[in-house]
This record gives C-alpha cells, sequence and structure tokens, in this order.
C-alpha cells in the first residue's frame, strides 16, 4: 500500500492562525531566498538547505529540482510571503502507508507559536490527505525547540539513532518522533 497521491497540488490552501499554507510558487523566489540565506536556519536542516543559500539555490528548489514539489510541500505564507516551509515525503513499498515531516521557518519568526501551529494544522490533514497511519520526523539533538513542536503536536519521542548526522564538523544524535493512528477512522 502506497500513500494516496493528491488530486492537484496546486489547488491547496490551508488557512491557520496568522500563516496560509499553500504550494510554494515562482513569485516566492526574493522572500525564500530571504529567509533561507540564514545560518542558524540551515543549522537544523538536511543538507538539501545549503548555506549559504543563493538565488541560485531558490530557483532550484523552486523548479522541483530539489524536492518533488507535487508531493504535499508547501510554504508558510505570513502577510502575503513565504517565510518558511512544511511538507512530507512519503515512504514507498512496504513503508508506503507512512511519511517523514519536514519543516523549517525563518528566524524572524521563531519563538513566536507559528511553527508549533502549522505542524498542527498539516500533520491532520497530511495523515487525511495521503492515508497516513504513520507520521515521523528527526530532529537534530542541538534543537529542542523543534522537538517541542512535536512533542505539543501529539509525536511522541521513539528513540534515538546514535551518532547519525555529521554535519559542519559535529556528530549529532537524531532523535526520532513519531505521530501514528492504527485505522484510518482514527482521529489524527
Amino acid at each position: 500500500m502506497n500513500a494516496a497521491p493528491l488530486s492537484d497540488p496546486g489547488d491547496i490552501r490551508l488557512l491557520g492562525e496568522g500563516f496560509v499554507l499553500r504550494p510554494w510558487r515562482p513569485d516566492d523566489l526574493d522572500s525564500l531566498v530571504e529567509h533561507a540565506n540564514d545560518e542558524h536556519v540551515s543549522r537544523s536542516t538536511s543538507d538539501r538547505f545549503p548555506y549559504p543559500y543563493t538565488r541560485e539555490d531558490g530557483e532550484r528548489f523552486l523548479s522541483g529540482q530539489v524536492v518533488n514539489l507535487n508531493d504535499p510541500v508547501m510554504a508558510i505564507e505570513v502577510d502575503g510571503r513565504a517565510c518558511g516551509g512544511i511538507g512530507v515525503r512519503a515512504g514507498q513499498g512496504e513503508r508506503g502507508h507512512s511519511a517523514e515531516l519536514g519543516y523549517w521557518l525563518g528566524r524572524a519568526l521563531w519563538n513566536a507559536g507559528l511553527m508549533t501551529r502549522a505542524v498542527a494544522l498539516f500533520a491532520p490533514w497530511v495523515m487525511r490527505e495521503l492515508s497516513l497511519y504513520r507520521l515521523c520526523a528527526t530532529v537534530l539533538d542541538h534543537n529542542p525547540a523543534s522537538a517541542r513542536v512535536l512533542l505539543k503536536n501529539g509525536f511522541e519521542e521513539e528513540g534515538a539513532q546514535r551518532c547519525a548526522v555529521f554535519k559542519r564538523g559535529q556528530l549529532h544524535d537524531l532523535r526520532v518522533f513519531a505521530k501514528v493512528r492504527r485505522s484510518l477512522d482514527d482521529a489524527t
């Protein structure tokens, strides 16, 4: 069983408290680069999210060369501008009932509960839309704020992958969190 595909990702618009989740657009380039080109933002993301983050990096992302933009990969829009992103990468084959969640937010918007609200809106929606039984996320050991976002949204910490990531000259543990349901009828 593989996750059900979205009918038309371009039509998605999820309204949250003080933000909108919607597909990325070519006109997001300036805002994307402004918020992504920050060492503090990129230090807790995968290496697909480089620092420095250049216009070329933004163009590659917005053209779908970095992640599949046909998946639920959405911009977090505040006051008409994209200032972060949230999305999933669905599992394949026998893991097709699950997906991995990822997110980031421009530093100017940290510490206001925005990402907690974005995950609260996105996680149940994507679990319903893709018929997921499991939504997991990993957090680098030096990012307790991201762990709090997940815990506040009903994710449970399952353990750690020790010495799993080597980033910027340092070895890190990767904390593993998941939100699950035993039936597609269960609330998420």
